[in-house]
């Protein structure tokens, strides 16, 4: 998942996420795919898994948790997050109310993990300038059969690992 080049790193001047949620049916099976670059364009960290049933909202909402949940371990000054879900986008920017009773955790989640950055910003890009982490996200899809929730990541995992953000490792942030 993170490319061995940065395994050591610990600060990134600048850091740019390109997250995606895909559910086949509105609820259906569904996956996120993340990409994390550098400013100049280096790949850091790209993962697709299966998250189960939920909605497409649900799903994008689940892939900017994981991306966070990933660069928590990072001191990043800069943080630009790139997707092609519009409503997300204006509801992380205070535009639109969260109205959604499903979302509202996972909103409350991704306020309370931006506000560790003292720079970030969040922009709605056309679905095919987000075609890596679409990929992923439906590659992760195709391979889990459509539902069962599985890690599909570009890089192994550890041994005692299933899945990429193991409940375990995350107490307290659901």
């Amino acid at each position: 998942m993170v490319e061995p080049a940065f395994q050591a790193a610990r600060r990134f001047e600048e850091l740019h996420v390109y997250v995606d949620g895909a559910a086949r049916g509105n609820p259906g099976p569904a996956a996120i795919g993340v990409v994390v670059l550098t400013r100049q364009g280096r790949k850091v960290a790209a993962f697709g898994e299966s998250i189960g049933e939920a909605t497409n909202n649900y799903a994008e909402y689940t892939a900017l948790i994981h991306a966070l949940r990933l660069l928590s371990v990072y001191e990043v000054d800069r943080l630009r997050i790139y997707t092609d879900s519009e409503l997300m986008v204006q509801q992380v920017k205070g535009s639109y109310r969260v109205k959604e009773k499903s979302l509202r955790s996972l909103y409350a989640q991704v306020m309370s993990m931006l506000a560790r950055y003292r720079d970030w910003s969040i922009q709605h890009i056309p679905r095919d300038e987000n075609r890596e982490a679409d990929r992923l996200a439906n590659q992760a899809l195709d391979e889990s059969g459509g539902g069962a929730a599985s890690c599909r990541s570009e890089g192994p995992l550890p041994e005692e690992q299933t899945s990429l953000f193991d409940t375990g490792s995350f107490r307290g942030v659901e």
